[in-house]
C-alpha cells in the first residue's frame, strides 16, 4: 500500500513536502507519522527532506518527537524573526538564514530555518520566502548528488536563497542609475532624496541579511560534523563565493548612494546660493535708484539742482547710468 501524498487532505496544509530519498535519489512520499518509521529502517543511506511554510506549534512539536530535535531549536524555529546564525545541538544543526522578495517595488524580508541531521533536512519557512521546490525538482533530475545525504539539500537551499538575491541587487542597481539622473536634473525634486533614503535603507536591511551567510558558510566549511562531509563542502564554497561578491555588490551600492545623496545636498546648497547671489543682485538695482530718490525726495529748501530747469532730466539719467554699470558689473561677476 503506498503512503499517502503530502498534499491529501490528512496532510496539514504547512507541509509543503514530506519524502524520502534513497542512495539512488528516487522519492517516496510520507506523512509526519511515518518518519519514526522511515528513520529505523535498514536502508541507512536514505534521508527524508521535510518542508514546511509557518507551520503551526502543533507541526514543530511532531517534528520534534520524529527527529530529536532540541528544544532551544525548535522554539526559534517556532518564533521566527531570529537573526542569521548556525547552531548544533549534539548530532543536528540549526541554522537561519534571511530571505528576500521584491514585491511592488520593494523589499519583503522572510526567513528560513534549516535543522540537518545524519539523515534529515527540515526547512521552515516564515514571510517572504519563495518555495523550494524548484531545488527539489533540480536534485531529482540530478539524482547523483542526493546520494551524498541531507548535507547536499542544504547546499541546493542555500544556494537557492543567495541566487534570489541577485536579481533584486540587480534591480537596485537599475534604480539607482534613474535616480542618478534625477539628481543632476536642472530641478529639485524632493521625491529624489527620498527615493534615495528608502533604497539605502532597504540595502542596509539586505546587508544585515546576507552579510552573516558568509560566516554561516564558513563554519560549515570547517564543520567536523558527521553529516557534512568534504564533498558538501566544496559546494558550500562555491555559494560563499556567490555571497561575498553579492557582499561586494550591496556594499558597492550603499557607497554610491550614500555619495549620491551628498551630491544631492551639495547641489541643492549651490542651487539655493544661486538664487540668493542672484536675488541680492537684483535687490542692488533696486537700492541704487531708491538711494537717489530717497535723497531727493527730502524737503529741504536750498538742495543743490532742485529748481534747475533739467534737474529732473539730470536724476533720471544718473540714475540709468548707475544702475546700468551696477548691472554690468554684476552681469560680469555672474550674479545675475
Amino acid at each position: 500500500m503506498s503512503a499517502p501524498s503530502p498534499t491529501s487532505p490528512a496532510v496539514p496544509a504547512c507541509v509543503i513536502n514530506c519524502a524520502v530519498y534513497d542512495r539512488e535519489g528516487r522519492r517516496r512520499d510520507i506523512t509526519l507519522d511515518q518518519i519514526s518509521d522511515v528513520l529505523q529502517e535498514e536502508d541507512q543511506d536514505s534521508f527524508i527532506w521535510v518542508g514546511l511554510y509557518e507551520p503551526e506549534e502543533a507541526q514543530l512539536d511532531k517534528l520534534q518527537e520524529e527527529f530529536g530535535l532540541h528544544d532551544l531549536a525548535v522554539e526559534d524555529a517556532h518564533h521566527a524573526h531570529q537573526r542569521p546564525k548556525i547552531e548544533a545541538y549534539g548530532n543536528s544543526l540549526f541554522i537561519a538564514v534571511h530571505t528576500a522578495q521584491l514585491l511592488e517595488g520593494s523589499v519583503r524580508f522572510g526567513e528560513t530555518q534549516a535543522f540537518v541531521g545524519p539523515r534529515f533536512l527540515v526547512t521552515v519557512r516564515h514571510g517572504a520566502s519563495l518555495s523550494y521546490t524548484k531545488v527539489r525538482a533540480r536534485f531529482e533530475r540530478e539524482p547523483e548528488l542526493l546520494q551524498f545525504g541531507p548535507a547536499f539539500a542544504l547546499y541546493g537551499v542555500l544556494d537557492y536563497i543567495v541566487d534570489n538575491y541577485q536579481p533584486i541587487v540587480n534591480d537596485f542597481r537599475d534604480e539607482l542609475n534613474e535616480l542618478e539622473k534625477d539628481v543632476f536634473g536642472e530641478t529639485y525634486r524632493r521625491d529624489t532624496i527620498v527615493k534615495l533614503y528608502d533604497l539605502k535603507k532597504q540595502l542596509t536591511q539586505m546587508r544585515m541579511s546576507v552579510a552573516p551567510l558568509q560566516d554561516i558558510l564558513a563554519q560549515l566549511m570547517r564543520s567536523q560534523s558527521t553529516q557534512v562531509g568534504e564533498e558538501a563542502k566544496l559546494y558550500f564554497r562555491d555559494v560563499l563565493d556567490h555571497v561575498v561578491r553579492l557582499n561586494e555588490s550591496i556594499d558597492t551600492l550603499r557607497e554610491m548612494l550614500t555619495a549620491a545623496m551628498s551630491v544631492n545636498l551639495s547641489l541643492v546648497t549651490v542651487a539655493q546660493g544661486e538664487v540668493v547671489k542672484k536675488l541680492a543682485g537684483w535687490a542692488a538695482l533696486l537700492a541704487a535708484p531708491t538711494l537717489i530718490a530717497s535723497w531727493y525726495g527730502m524737503n529741504f529748501t536750498h538742495m543743490p539742482e532742485l529748481h534747475g530747469p533739467h534737474s529732473y532730466w539730470v536724476l533720471i539719467g544718473i540714475v540709468a547710468v548707475v544702475v546700468a554699470g551696477l548691472y554690468a558689473y554684476l552681469k560680469k561677476v555672474r550674479w545675475l
